[in-house]
């Protein structure tokens, strides 16, 4: 097995390699050469038997994808365990947003080499300017192709592994792996908890060796003949139940929309209150919210809320929840919705987080504020790509922008990352619009820029028929 991460040309943390030469373009088609390079010399050595299999977390899964593109012919399977496979629309920019955790990370690496130890040997490992390479390309123009799998090209046997908690950077590389690779020869994974530890669990160890055993060393231990979606149904506040499926999306799903609901909202209830129900509202309502306010330095900043002006204010854009639950409903797969939006400036940006909220009103998936799922867009890049997109995972061709009159209404869909949760009995399904990061945000916040500013409108029912979009599983 090899690791794809002691590729990376210059960037050698321990003592003994602090001298590699080179530098280092992180996820860059020149990297992904050198790993191509790597596994036929490996293949040679006269300990090899030919057949190299590559596996890790995060950067170690990455470039799996990328290395697979180019299909070397000693590559007999791959293990990408959380691991991104756009770079553009999984970790940079989620729907036209900029993620901060990619120059955020790209500066950790980028300080230790140019001002800490590592300095020493070798000064101008990063001079590529990646980090301008990637702010530059804020449009899919074909500059990361070379970090974008090329799903007919992956023919090599996969083993996909995501973390339900992973939106904002890993899990959606690793559905769509299975739902598009051209290889016949596919699993997937998706577990629950922290980036780290599954991998190196007792039960994810084994999944592992199991596929290796198989396609690397001839083993007929039975692996490719069992069910090849393995899920770990949540339950909430930690609580899982693995099961296998024969597909994903599930077959038997039961595709359900949530309509919005903005009519007034009751006395008591919040200003920012609306419902989701079960039928189209006869009649058009809307609700207008600002897209910005003054935050605890004494000014609106283009920066993410939270990174330069304190927590969202309470009460931004809307939030939208079932009525108490009178059975449990158990959501598994990817999401969706649909909306009307018009804004008083040139653009808008929507931030969606699905919640699971308790009787009491308490968030009660791990009982912590630990969201069910996100999805972002950028309304200026709302155009479809018709050949990719599906009823339940739009695709977005982010090669546009398509700005807004003030004022002008406009229909987009929105991605949401895939999910599983049971919504147990009394318990709400709340949907948050809001315009700028929500709750459970956690490192990947987004740069909003200046374009999502004056105020944002909402509008639902009768022609207008804004919804969520759910992928209910029956007998849950």
């Amino acid at each position: 097995m090899v690791g794809s991460e002691g590729l990376c040309r210059g960037a050698g943390r321990r003592a003994r390699q602090r001298k590699s030469p080179g530098e280092c373009e992180p996820w860059s088609l020149a990297e992904s050469i050198d790993l191509y390079d790597a596994i036929e010399w490996a293949a040679a050595q006269p300990w090899c038997s030919g057949k190299v299999g590559l596996s890790g977390i995060s950067y170690f899964a990455i470039n799996q994808w990328f290395v697979a593109n180019h299909q070397p012919p000693s590559l007999a399977a791959i293990i990408p365990w959380e691991g991104f496979a756009d770079l553009y629309r999984d970790a940079l920019f989620h729907g036209g947003l900029l993620s901060l955790f990619m120059p955020n990370w790209y500066m950790a690496h980028l300080m230790h080499h140019v001002v800490g130890r590592a300095s020493r040997h070798h000064p101008n490992r990063w001079q590529t300017n990646t980090l301008h390479f990637w702010l530059h390309n804020n449009l899919d123009s074909g500059a990361f192709r070379g970090a974008q799998a090329q799903w007919d090209k992956i023919t090599v046997p996969m083993f996909s592994v995501g973390n339900w908690s992973g939106m904002g950077l890993h899990l959606r590389g690793n559905t769509e792996a299975f739902m598009r690779a051209a290889t016949p020869h596919k699993k997937l994974r998706i577990h629950a908890g922290t980036h780290v530890h599954p991998f190196y669990s007792e039960d994810g160890r084994r999944d592992q060796l199991r596929f290796f055993d198989y396609w690397l060393k001839g083993i007929d231990n039975g692996v490719m003949k069992e069910p090849p979606v393995k899920l770990a149904i949540r339950k909430g506040r930690d609580e899982v139940e693995w099961r296998f499926e024969h597909e994903w999306p599930l077959a038997r799903t039961q595709w359900t929309k949530f309509y919005f609901d903005l009519s007034p909202p009751a006395p008591d209830a919040p200003a920012n209150a609306g419902r989701l129900v079960t039928a189209n509202p006869h009649a058009c309502s809307s609700r207008t919210y600002p897209a910005s306010s003054l935050g605890s330095m004494g000014s609106t900043s283009a920066a993410s809320s939270q990174v330069m002006a304190g927590a969202i204010p309470p009460g931004m854009g809307i939030a939208l929840e079932s009525p108490p639950l009178a059975q449990d409903v158990e959501v598994t797969g990817p999401l969706a919705a649909v909306l009307w939006v018009a804004s008083s400036t040139e653009d808008m940006d929507l931030f969606l987080t699905i919640r699971n909220i308790d009787g009491d009103g308490n968030e009660g998936q791990q009982g912590t504020p630990v969201p069910v799922a996100k999805g972002w867009l950028r309304v200026s890049h709302r155009e479809l790509d018709p050949e990719r997109s599906l009823p339940y995972r739009p695709y977005h061709r982010h090669q546009r922008r398509l700005y807004l009159n003030p004022g002008e209404i406009v229909r987009v869909e929105v991605e949401i990352w895939p999910t599983s949760m049971v919504f147990k009995k009394g318990h709400r399904i709340r949907l948050d619009v809001q315009p700028r990061d929500g709750v459970g945000s956690s490192a990947y916040m987004h740069y909003h820029a200046d374009y999502n500013s004056g105020t944002n409108t909402i509008y639902a029912g009768g022609e207008k028929d804004s919804y969520l979009l759910l992928p209910i599983i029956p007998g849950a």
